[in-house]
């Protein structure tokens, strides 16, 4: 590895440490090689702080990723422009990978359609990468509160069998603080029912997860997609960079994506 010696005492690191001690989190720094990372809780949980300015390649830090799940320790990468850009999602989640969320059951929740407003809200404000474009929009109620979303794309024709209707997970996010036990298998069977869709793919990005969740509702992995790169605007909001001749202009990138399929 090439890059400079981490700077233990960068803003970001301090401010994230301050925020999860505020919330009763211990939190502990230390090096490994020139990986800058905070161990959490029992150490069974790491976050690798990954700076803007760095020169590391995609596969230094999956293979950091993987070395620490052989030892059975969760290691997720937060880079420092989300967590610039999105401080409250990145302790709503790492609350939720920790166990510390209110938990809700399924049962005692209704789906019910939704409008694309109140949809975008909802995923701006609880989901890590916000909102972005869906056909369909659901919503799980308890009572009048709205405590998950869930969005789907349209169904495609897939060409490898006749009549074959395909649709995506597009965005899943609960309520900061809460996890709601079954919502997204409930979500999936209730768009399933309306759109009867041959199978629900999704993807699981590997910054922070390697698709537990969707291996436990029945998702079977079917693809790896490589590390893709980002350019930053002023307000450290990513745009991806489709064209390889741009990839100077980027200046980070994530590690790729694992890609799940759920046949009905």
């Amino acid at each position: 590895m090439n890059q400079p010696a981490v700077n233990q005492h960068i803003e970001w690191h301090q401010q994230l440490r301050s925020r999860l001690e505020d919330l009763k989190i211990e939190c502990h720094f230390s090096l490994d090689q020139d990986f800058c990372l905070l161990s959490l809780g029992n150490g069974k949980f790491v976050v690798n702080l990954v700076s803007i300015k760095n020169s590391f390649p995609p596969d230094d830090l999956i293979e950091l990723q993987e070395k620490h799940k052989s030892a059975e320790i969760k290691l997720v990468h937060l880079w420092e422009d989300v967590w610039l850009s999105r401080p409250l999602q990145v302790v709503a989640r790492i609350e939720s990978l920790l166990g510390l969320n209110i938990r809700i059951h399924g049962r005692k929740t209704k789906v019910e359609k939704i409008t694309k407003p109140i949809a975008d809200q909802f995923l701006d404000q609880n989901h890590l990468q916000g909102a972005v474009n869906s056909r369909y929009k659901f919503g799980l109620f308890e009572r009048e509160d709205l405590v998950a979303v869930a969005t789907f794309s349209a169904l495609r024709s897939m060409n490898h069998t006749e009549n074959y209707k395909s649709a995506e997970l597009i965005r899943f996010a609960v309520k900061s603080g809460y996890s709601v036990t079954g919502g997204l298998s409930k979500l999936i069977s209730h768009f399933s029912a309306l759109q009867k869709p041959n199978d629900v793919m999704t993807y699981a990005d590997r910054d922070w997860s390697s698709g537990e969740a969707y291996t436990t509702l029945g998702f079977s992995s079917t693809a790896t997609i490589a590390s893709q790169q980002f350019s930053l605007d002023q307000n450290f909001n990513r745009s991806l960079v489709k064209d390889a001749t741009l990839a100077a202009d980027a200046v980070v990138f994530n590690t790729g994506s694992l890609k799940f399929i759920l046949k009905f």
